[in-house]
């Protein structure tokens, strides 16, 4: 099944995992899905990261047990930094016979070395091969989106039309870069509608469960903190469960809003936590069923 299809039913919820380091095995990883199925998501992401083509077995056969074995829908993430035309065609048609349907497009982060030779300048060129592609044009291909612009954007309407690019390319459904003000993310669903994007835009949700956490994701994306949510690390960031509590009810209440305000679903980033995953899940199901 498409991602895309299931947006009848709103709001959707999704999970993002991610595979075991290279250093652990990758059953590992099937005691936190084992989890999370009791959740009945209607999709589970799997990350692609660093790694190699080692990496992206992981993700394969993650993806390909998440959606055969467990009999829930699953997306694949793709970065294409780095990769060959060959590349691509070789890893699309390891998705196709693994039996996974839905594609994440993404570049991908730039390695302190420099950006790596490649034939992918931009996730819109990743997308645009996908679909010119007869024997791939059947992927559901999913892209990313920053409610606060992209780091590396000139400004906001300069990523607002990088994000066109995706869509024109064949890009049906999107979900957010994580943010924690709500407003970015009204803001940034009217501007893109504005510029004629109409396809799902699911909202990106990380519970912070420590400061180290939110330090390295303020780092990497560059996302703004409301002066709540700045309060709220440094009144528990000794605290550990208090931390994590705390983390979890503010997600909570940004989920809330999102979907009283008509968001079309909510994918949330686990960090491959169940626990977490369970106790958001618990605050919002009969939310979403209503």
């Amino acid at each position: 099944m498409k991602t895309t299809d299931i947006f009848v039913k709103k709001p959707v919820l999704s999970f993002e995992v991610f595979p075991p380091k290279r250093t652990n095995p990758v059953e590992t990883i099937y005691e936190t899905l084992d989890s999370l199925r009791k959740l009945n998501p209607d999709f589970i992401s799997v990350t692609y990261g660093a790694g190699g083509s080692e990496n992206c077995k992981a993700t394969t056969e993650i993806a390909s047990r998440i959606k055969n074995e467990y009999g829930i829908e699953s997306v694949a993430h793709l970065p294409c930094i780095g990769l060959k035309r060959d590349d691509v065609i070789s890893l699309l048609g390891g998705f196709k016979r693994a039996g996974i349907d839905n594609i994440l497009a993404l570049r991908g982060d730039i390695p302190e070395g420099g950006r790596p030779d490649g034939d992918f300048e931009h996730a819109s060129d990743l997308i645009s091969f996908i679909k010119e592609h007869d024997e791939f044009r059947e992927f559901n291909v999913l892209a990313a989106c920053y409610p606060e612009g992209h780091t590396e954007s000139e400004n906001i309407l300069t990523d607002i039309r990088s994000l066109k690019a995706k869509v024109d390319a064949g890009a049906g459904h999107l979900i957010t870069q994580l943010f924690f003000d709500n407003d970015c993310f009204y803001r940034f669903r009217e501007r893109a509608s504005l510029a004629g994007i109409h396809v799902p835009v699911e909202a990106g949700i990380m519970p912070v469960t420590n400061k180290k956490q939110i330090e390295r994701m303020v780092s990497l994306c560059g996302v703004s903190l409301p002066s709540k949510f700045t309060a709220m690390m440094e009144r528990y960031e000794h605290n550990p469960e208090a931390m994590r509590d705390a983390g979890i009810a503010y997600a909570v209440d940004q989920i809330v809003d999102l979907i009283a305000r008509g968001v079309d679903g909510i994918h949330l980033y686990t960090m491959n936590n169940p626990y977490v995953a369970a106790k958001i899940h618990e605050a919002v199901f009969r939310l979403l069923a209503a």
